[in-house]
C-alpha cells in the first residue's frame, strides 16, 4: 500500500493543534427516521468547513525549504483550493490556485482571502488542470494534488483515526468518494485496527468513478450535480488501488436523495452541509434495508454550499413535502377581488408566497381572471382545507399538481 497506518499516525501527530478534532455526535432523530444508530463526524466544522485542511497541511509540511520558497500550485473549484491556500499562508508558502472561469465568486473570494493568487482559467476542471501544468513548468512550482498523493491520503486518514480513538463500536462507516483521498485514508486507518468495520463509499449516480474503477468498467461520469465536491470523472491511481482492496463496497445515490439529506441535516441537526457532505446520509435514505439496525458513522465531509443553492434546496424540500403548494383561483376581474381572496387565505391560516395574476394567456371569459398562488401550508391536508374554504366563500379553486422532485 502507498500509505500505511503508521503514516496516518504520524500525520495525526503533525496535525495536533493545527486542525480541529471535530465532534462525533449521535443523532437521535436521524436514528429514528433511518432505523439505524446514526452518528455524524462533523468535518464541516473545520475552519475552512472541510476535511481538506488535513491533507493540505500534511503535504505542505513535507516540502523541502527549496520547494517552500518556490511555492505551490493547485487546481480546485472549492474545498481543496481553500485548504491549500489557508495552510500555505500559515506556513509562509506562496500559493497559486487555478480555478475554472465559472467558479462561484464566493469561493474565489474565500480563496483569495487566504492570500493565494487565484488564476481563473478554463471552462471545465480539465482545462484548468492543463493551465496549471503550464504555470507549474514556467515557475518551477510544486503541484499539490487534490487526492492522489500519499501525504494527502495520510492527512485525510486522520479522520478515521479520530473515530477509532473515540472508542465507538461502529458496524459501518460511510464516506463520500470523489477522487478517493478521504476514502483511502479512512479505510487504511480503520481496517488496520478494526477490519470488522465495514467502510462503504458513496457516490452520486452521475459520477460513479470509483464504483466503475473497482468493477473495472469504463468511466462514464458527467452532468450537473449538487454534489460537485465528489464530481470526479476518474479516481487517482493510488486511491483506486487502496479503495479496491479496502473498501467493502461503493453505493450510488440519486440527486434527490442528496437534496433531502441536505434539508434534513439543516432542519434536524441545525448543521449546514454541502452536497458531497450530505451523500452519506443520502446512502441511508436510498438504501435503508442495507443499514437497518446497524451502528453507522456518517462522514459529513464539508459545509461549503452556495447560499442561493441552499435556499433553493430548502424550498424544493418544502414543495416535496406538501408544505409549499400551488393553487389556481377563479375570481371576477373587479376591484377588491384579490384583496378579498388574500383575506380568506389568511383566515385559513395559509401564507401567500407568490402571486401570478393572469388575464391574457388562459382561455377564460373577459370579465374573469385566474390567479395562481404559491402558498405555505402545514401539509397537503391543510392545503385541501384552504381550497374547500375558498369554495365555501364563493371562489372556485383547485390545487395544481407539483412537478415531482423525486
Amino acid at each position: 500500500m502507498a500509505v500505511s497506518y503508521h503514516d496516518i499516525v504520524r500525520a495525526s501527530r503533525l496535525l495536533e493543534g493545527i486542525v480541529n478534532k471535530t465532534p462525533l455526535v449521535r443523532s437521535q432523530t436521524l436514528s429514528k427516521i433511518c432505523q439505524a444508530d446514526v452518528y455524524l463526524k462533523l468535518e464541516n466544522l473545520q475552519y475552512t468547513a472541510s476535511f481538506k485542511e488535513r491533507g493540505a497541511y500534511v503535504k505542505l509540511a513535507s516540502l523541502t525549504p527549496e520547494e517552500r520558497a518556490c511555492g505551490v500550485i493547485a487546481v480546485s473549484a472549492g474545498n481543496h483550493a481553500q485548504g491549500v491556500a489557508y495552510n500555505a499562508k500559515r506556513l509562509g508558502i506562496p500559493a497559486t490556485i487555478v480555478m475554472p472561469e465559472n467558479t462561484p465568486y464566493t469561493k474565489v473570494r474565500h480563496t483569495r482571502s487566504h492570500g493565494a493568487e487565484v488564476v481563473l482559467k478554463g471552462a471545465v476542471l480539465a482545462e484548468s488542470m492543463q493551465a496549471a501544468q503550464e504555470i507549474q513548468q514556467e515557475r518551477g512550482l510544486t503541484f499539490v494534488h487534490p487526492f492522489d498523493d500519499e501525504h494527502i491520503i495520510a492527512g485525510q486518514g486522520t479522520v478515521g483515526l479520530e473515530i477509532l480513538n473515540e472508542g465507538a463500536d461502529f458496524d459501518t462507516i460511510i464516506v463520500p468518494v470523489g477522487g478517493g483521498g478521504l476514502a483511502s485514508g479512512i479505510a487504511t486507518a480503520v481496517k488496520s485496527r478494526r477490519p470488522d468495520i465495514d467502510v462503504i463509499g458513496v457516490e452520486t449516480k452521475l459520477y460513479p468513478s470509483m464504483y466503475e474503477g473497482i468493477h473495472e468498467k469504463e468511466f462514464t461520469g458527467g452532468g450537473v450535480t449538487i454534489a460537485e465536491g465528489i464530481a470526479v470523472k476518474q479516481p487517482g491511481g493510488k486511491t483506486l488501488k487502496i479503495c479496491k482492496e479496502l473498501l467493502n463496497d461503493v453505493v450510488l445515490v440519486e440527486e434527490s436523495a442528496i437534496e433531502r439529506a441536505i434539508q434534513m441535516l439543516i432542519e434536524i441537526e441545525k448543521t449546514v452541509v454541502e452536497g458531497a457532505g450530505a451523500a452519506p446520509l443520502a446512502a441511508l435514505l436510498d438504501h435503508p434495508e442495507r443499514f437497518a439496525g446497524k451502528k453507522v458513522c456518517l462522514i459529513i465531509s464539508g459545509g461549503n454550499i452556495d447560499s442561493r443553492l441552499l435556499a433553493q434546496v430548502l424550498m424544493r424540500g418544502m414543495a416535496r413535502e406538501g408544505r409549499l403548494v400551488r393553487i389556481r383561483i377563479e375570481i371576477p376581474d373587479v376591484p377588491g377581488a384579490l384583496a378579498r381572496i388574500s383575506t380568506l387565505i389568511g383566515n385559513a391560516e395559509a401564507n401567500i408566497i407568490e402571486v401570478y395574476h393572469q388575464r391574457y394567456f388562459y382561455d377564460i371569459p373577459a370579465k374573469q381572471t385566474d390567479v395562481d398562488m404559491v402558498l405555505e401550508v402545514r401539509d397537503t391536508a391543510h392545503a385541501q382545507q384552504v381550497t374547500e374554504y375558498l369554495k365555501e366563500n364563493g371562489y372556485g379553486g383547485r390545487l395544481l399538481g407539483n412537478t415531482s422532485l423525486d
